[in-house]
């Protein structure tokens, strides 16, 4: 494990679970990490960690920690209540510096705006609490991913799509020079319209989702399809769709149907099984990065080559 400093700060909803807040931070510093803990940390205020102030504060101390990486404690809700505040060019001032903001869910505001306003490139990744901090102890792929990230190696990632998912796309073989966005699907969905919703074309548009049935998973797709996102991309990536519960009237309506549907519907490659949303095992991606695709029958490969080393 490379040994780095990293900075914890709570940009959206309030930290509920301070167990695992304390066993994310003692897991990182049992890696060896120097971790540094923002003030408002751990406020409260109503369901948000402090209010817009206390969170946009945050955001800015984050920004001139001069850490090698801003880690968020948590998702949640609260900055796309905030994205018209956020201090743009202190962030990427920062990221030029070296430091990488890592963060998912609710985290996908920030990180397509960023996209947007300054074209800085952030990380989708894991989060203090739910990641380094859960019950049964950190994943180890997400910690080796964290770790390349942090040492600089990391220059790609791989995943099996599954079976029957490969099957419907014989012909794929890969593709060049796209940029990687996107993250999670509600949150992105709600910038459609926005000043802060990336207007990218022939990219490669990756999503994934917690607790959201497929009937609604569905309907946040359409929307995408019918304002023309997903028919401009080069290609379209399922990560992880957890949480679901399924109800006796779906009769068979699931997640692959899902899927198979949106494949009939548009003429861009549509990839299944990405390793990444609320789910322990989670690959780090550089969102706003150019990347490549490359696919040998079930296995696929994202390779971004190599970033700068801090």
């Amino acid at each position: 494990m490379t040994k780095k400093h990293i900075y914890i700060y709570s940009p959206s909803s309030a930290v509920r679970n301070k167990a695992a807040f304390r066993r994310g931070v003692k897991r990182l510093q049992a890696l060896g990490h120097e971790v540094e803990l923002d003030e408002a940390a751990l406020d409260s205020h109503q369901r948000f960690a402090g209010d817009d102030a206390t969170r946009l504060a945050a955001i800015a101390r984050a920004a001139g920690s001069r850490a090698d990486v801003a880690l968020i404690s948590r998702g949640g809700y609260g900055l796309t209540r905030i994205l018209d505040a956020i201090p743009y060019k202190a962030v990427t001032r920062a990221i030029e510096r070296g430091t990488e903001f890592v963060g998912l869910s609710d985290f996908t505001a920030l990180q397509n705006a960023l996209l947007v306003k300054t074209g800085a490139v952030s990380w989708a990744g894991p989060a203090l609490g739910e990641d380094f901090g859960a019950e049964d102890g950190a994943d180890d792929i997400m910690e080796a991913c964290f770790d390349d990230l942090l040492s600089g190696r990391g220059e790609g990632t791989g995943w099996r799509m599954p079976a029957r998912d490969a099957a419907a796309m014989p012909g794929f073989r890969g593709i060049h020079d796209a940029v990687l966005w996107g993250g999670n699907l509600c949150v992105l969905t709600s910038l459609l319209g926005t000043p802060y919703f990336p207007q990218i074309d022939k990219g490669v548009l990756f999503f994934e989702d917690v607790n959201e049935h497929p009937y609604r998973v569905e309907r946040m797709l359409d929307q995408l399809r019918h304002a023309g996102v997903l028919g401009r991309q080069k290609a379209v990536i399922f990560g992880q769709f957890t949480g679901a519960k399924k109800v006796p009237h779906d009769r068979g309506f699931s997640m692959q149907t899902v899927v198979s549907r949106l494949r009939e519907l548009i003429k861009v490659p549509v990839l299944a099984g990405l390793p990444f949303g609320h789910v322990p095992t989670k690959v780090l991606l550089p969102v706003g990065a150019k990347v490549e695709l490359a696919a040998d029958a079930r296995d696929v490969f994202m390779v971004w080559g190599h970033r700068h080393a801090h």
